[in-house]
C-alpha cells in the first residue's frame, strides 16, 4: 500500500478541538457529521475527527485549573489501549470502541478520524499492563524519560521489537473500528526537549509500519509544530501531514507569521505529503475553553487565510461548531475556485514579500502561472502593484470580478489584511524568481 495512493489531495474536514477542546461527545460528533455531509461534502470536506482525550472521564470538568486533569480516570482495555469514555460516547459501552460511530460517519459518505497522543498510557505502565500478543508488560516498553510537557497521559515507547508490537496492536484496534485518519500529538516536534526536538522520530516510523500492516488506508497527521525543515524528507517518507506551526489561533499576528512559515516550506508539498498550516478558526469557537465566541478574524482576514492555505497546499480542517456557521462563513468554505488551488501539482512560490505586502504564485508543471495572489498586510486599504503579463481575461476568484490587464488589477484597492486571488496568469521568466 502506497501512502500517496489514498491521499492524492490535502485532506479536508472538521476537527472538534477549536470548539469543544476536551469535551466533545458522541452527540456533538453526529450533529457536526450530519451538517458536513449535508452541506460541505460536495465541496470535498470529508473527514470527521474526534480530537484529544476522548478516553478521559470528566474531561473539561476542571477547566479553570487544568486543560488535562493530572492522573484522571481513563478508559482502557486489557491490552493497555485507550477506549472511548462510554459516558460521552455511549455507543462504545459494548466494548466496540468507535466502531458504531465510525459506521455512522461512513454511512454519511464521510471518513472518520481520531486524535491520539504518542506513546503508551502512564497508567498502563504503572499497572504493568499487558501488550497484546507478547509476554512483555507496558512498563518494559515505556520510556519514563520521554514525556509531553503539556499533557500528563503518556510515556514514550522505547524503540524495541516489543514497542513495535504495541503500536501494531494499537493500529489493529483502530483499523477494526474503521478509523481513516489519525492525528498523533507530541510527535512532530517534541518541544519538551529543545536539544532534541525530533526525539520521537522512531515512534513516527513505528506508527507508519503499524499502519502498513493493517492494510487500511489511514492518513497519518503529526502534531504539534513547528515541524523541522531539516527533517522534511523523514516526514514525507513516514507521514501524510505534519504541522509547521504550534496551535494556530485567530490573531492577525499568527496569520502574518504563517506567510514566513510557508515560505520556509514552499516546494515541499507533494502528492500524499502535506506541510500543515493547522486548523481554520472560523465561525463560532471556544465552548470547551469556557466561552463561546465568534472568530476574531475579520471577513477579509478569513479570505487571506483560506487563500494562503489553499495556494500553499495545506490540509484544511474546520474548527468551529458547523451548524452555528453563518452563510457568509459557509460561502468562504465552499468557493470551488479557491479550493481548486489545493492541487499538489500547483507549486506555491513566494514572488515578493515584506512588512506591508506579499505576492505569491501558483505555478503549474508547464512553467506558466495559473494563479497570482496579492496580499495587503497593512491596517489600511491599499493597492499591491504587480507587473504580470497581459494574456487575456484575469479573474478574481473571491468576487468573480474580471480585469483586462495587470494595470487594472494593480489599481484595485485591497482591504486591510485582505487579498486578491487572480487566475489565468502568464508568468514570464523575468518575474518568476522571488
Amino acid at each position: 500500500m502506497d501512502k500517496n495512493d489514498f491521499c492524492p489531495m490535502p485532506p479536508m474536514g472538521w476537527n472538534s478541538y477549536d470548539y469543544y477542546d476536551t469535551t466533545v461527545t458522541e452527540e456533538d460528533v453526529i450533529r457536526n457529521a450530519d451538517y458536513l455531509s449535508r452541506n460541505l461534502l460536495p465541496y470535498g470536506w470529508e473527514y470527521v475527527v474526534v480530537d484529544i482525550q476522548w478516553y478521559a472521564h470528566g474531561a473539561g470538568t476542571r477547566r479553570d485549573e487544568f486543560q488535562y486533569i493530572p492522573f484522571s480516570r481513563m478508559e482502557m482495555d486489557e491490552y493497555s489501549r485507550f477506549l472511548p469514555d462510554p459516558e460521552r460516547f455511549p455507543s462504545s459501552a459494548d466494548g466496540s470502541g468507535f466502531r458504531h460511530l465510525a459506521d455512522y460517519v461512513h454511512a454519511k459518505g464521510l471518513k472518520f478520524g481520531i486524535h491520539i497522543m504518542r506513546g503508551i498510557p502512564r497508567l498502563a505502565a504503572h499497572l504493568h499492563g499487558a501488550i497484546k500478543g507478547t509476554s512483555v508488560t507496558a512498563d518494559e516498553i515505556a520510556d519514563p524519560s520521554s514525556i509531553s510537557k503539556w499533557n500528563p497521559d503518556m510515556y514514550g515507547v522505547r524503540n524495541t521489537e516489543a514497542g513495535q508490537r504495541y503500536y501494531d496492536s494499537l493500529l489493529e484496534l483502530y483499523a477494526s473500528w474503521g478509523v481513516d485518519f489519525i492525528k498523533c500529538d507530541d510527535i512532530c516536534n517534541t518541544n519538551m526537549y529543545p536539544h532534541d526536538p525530533y526525539s520521537a522520530r522512531h515512534e513516527v516510523e513505528m506508527l507508519h509500519r503499524a499502519i502498513e500492516k493493517t492494510g487500511r488506508p489511514i492518513v497519518l497527521s503529526l502534531s504539534p509544530g513547528p515541524a523541522l525543515i531539516g527533517e522534511a524528507e523523514h516526514y514525507s517518507k513516514y507521514a501524510n501531514m505534519w504541522r509547521i506551526t504550534d496551535d494556530f489561533w485567530d490573531h492577525w499576528e499568527s496569520l502574518r507569521d504563517m506567510f514566513d512559515r510557508c515560505q520556509i516550506w514552499q516546494g515541499k508539498v507533494a502528492t500524499g505529503c502535506y506541510p500543515d498550516c493547522d486548523m481554520l478558526p472560523v465561525g463560532m469557537l471556544g465552548k470547551g475553553f469556557g466561552k463561546i465566541r465568534p472568530t476574531n478574524f475579520t471577513y477579509d482576514e478569513q479570505k487571506t487565510m483560506l487563500s494562503l492555505w489553499c495556494l500553499f497546499g495545506s490540509p484544511l480542517m474546520i474548527g468551529s461548531e458547523l451548524p452555528a456557521m453563518d452563510e457568509k462563513t459557509v460561502s468562504l468554505l465552499t468557493n470551488k475556485e479557491i479550493l481548486a488551488m489545493r492541487d499538489p501539482k500547483i507549486v506555491a512560490k513566494m514572488l515578493r514579500q515584506d512588512d506591508e505586502e506579499a505576492v505569491w504564485a501558483g505555478i503549474c508543471g508547464d512553467g506558466k502561472c495559473s494563479y497570482v495572489t496579492l496580499f495587503n498586510f497593512t491596517e489600511e486599504p491599499g493597492c499591491v502593484v504587480w507587473e504580470g503579463e497581459d494574456c487575456g481575461k484575469l479573474t478574481e476568484l473571491w468576487t468573480g470580478e474580471c480585469f483586462s490587464s495587470w494595470k487594472e488589477v494593480s489599481e484595485k484597492e485591497i482591504p486591510p489584511h485582505g487579498c486578491l486571488v487572480i487566475r489565468d496568469v502568464c508568468l514570464s521568466s523575468r518575474s518568476s524568481d522571488p
